[in-house]
């Protein structure tokens, strides 16, 4: 596996802190890093709020990497709350397709870290709609 995969890890897991904030809104319980191409790691966690007013980690990251300049994704990583990786939901792979219409499919995504579990996102999300 490449080392990349575990720096990227280990920068999510750095800021995954499960936590709540108010009677209204918790963070951390997943942590998700970005590869950007310049090859910086970009991270971020979900934050749950009792509306729609949350955000998953995948999209904070991403957030976080357009805020920084940048918008091309190499890669994708995402921790869940027991500590494994996997896939994002469905929003996240959506704004990956929006942001990167023409070359999104080939995005590398961690499925599973522990099996080494790697696909792209144009696998697990063939024929979207743009």
């Amino acid at each position: 596996m490449e080392k990349i995969w575990k720096e990227m890890y280990q920068a999510a897991k750095n800021v995954q802190n499960d936590r709540k904030i108010s009677d209204y809104v918790e963070a951390g319980c997943v942590a998700a890093a970005i590869l950007s191409s310049s090859g910086r790691i970009y991270t971020g966690v979900c934050i749950d709020t009792c509306s729609t007013l949350g955000i998953c980690a995948e999209r904070n990251a991403i957030f976080n990497m357009i805020t920084n300049g940048e918008q091309e994704i190499k890669k994708v990583l995402a921790i869940m709350p027991n500590g494994k990786s996997g896939p994002p939901c469905g929003a996240c792979r959506e704004l990956m397709v929006q942001l990167m219409p023409d070359n999104y499919q080939g995005i590398e995504v961690m499925m599973d870290l522990e099996a080494e579990e790697i696909i792209t996102l144009g696998e697990l999300t063939p024929k979207w709609w743009v």
